[in-house]
């Protein structure tokens, strides 16, 4: 009998990379505001770009994960301003605006 653990990997790490990039977005938007959102969209065309010329079906699939969880991240930016606005979440008072 031979076992395939690939799909429990890819599940373990999507599952760490999510819990990892919630918090994230809470730091970023606290510490650059919306101004941070560039960052992601850099990291992510990077992460896309890097998953095409890698070779291992495991690498291509973390690499995109990480790769569309940064351009999701973009669409977070700008919703944590809107909880920050609706008093959810603490805004910064030293940061500039």
């Amino acid at each position: 009998m031979e076992f395939h653990f690939t799909g429990l990997v890819l599940g373990l790490v999507t599952f760490v990379i999510i819990g990892l990039f919630h918090p994230l977005v809470v730091k970023c938007y606290w510490w650059f505001g919306t101004r941070c959102w560039w960052w992601f969209l850099l990291a992510g065309i990077s992460f896309a770009i890097g998953s095409v010329f890698v070779s291992s079906v495991l690498a291509q699939t973390i690499l995109g994960v990480l790769a569309f969880s940064c351009f999701w991240t973009i669409r977070e930016i700008f919703e944590q301003r809107e909880r920050v606005r609706k008093g959810w979440f603490p805004d910064n008072p030293d940061r500039r605006k």
